[in-house]
């Protein structure tokens, strides 16, 4: 499992001309799900985001954690995060999940984010998506996951 994961102001999700999902702020997460992830990984990744301390402190510091400050989380499914460009000019997809693997999982990862934080907007996965958003700081990371299956 890898999620790309932006500390962002205003974000959004638009597909085909509508609105599928937006935050005020919080943490716009863009996920990948590899061959053997399961709920361990997901779980895993739902606490970790939720507990990342990417925000600022009163001394300017990256000591506060979404639990801390609030906001949401606008999650996205992006199986091209798993893109190898290694070899060639155009990427091999080959350590990504399956397309009806990664539905289930991206699923049941959007369900336990929504039982763990009240906020909680999606993109829509394997939609063409224009994800727009005021990446803070700018801060990203990459987060992987392996699996332990």
């Amino acid at each position: 499992m890898r999620c790309v994961v932006q500390r962002s102001g205003p974000a959004q999700v638009e597909i085909e001309g509508r609105i599928s999902g937006a935050i005020d702020s919080g943490l716009v997460v863009l996920v990948a799900f590899a061959p053997g992830d399961t709920v361990k990984e997901l779980e895993w990744m739902a606490h970790k985001l939720i507990h990342l301390r990417i925000f600022m402190d009163d001394q300017e510091k990256m000591n506060l954690s979404l639990q801390d400050v609030g906001g949401g989380i606008l999650l996205v499914s992006q199986f091209t995060l798993y893109g190898n460009c290694k070899k060639g000019m155009r990427p091999s997809f080959m350590g990504s999940a399956a397309p009806d693997v990664a539905q289930q999982l991206y699923d049941q990862f959007a369900a336990l984010l929504r039982g763990q934080w009240p906020s909680v907007a999606e993109g829509e996965f394997g939609a063409t998506m224009n994800v727009s958003l005021v990446n803070q700081g700018p801060v990203t990371l990459v987060i992987d996951r392996e699996s332990t299956s």
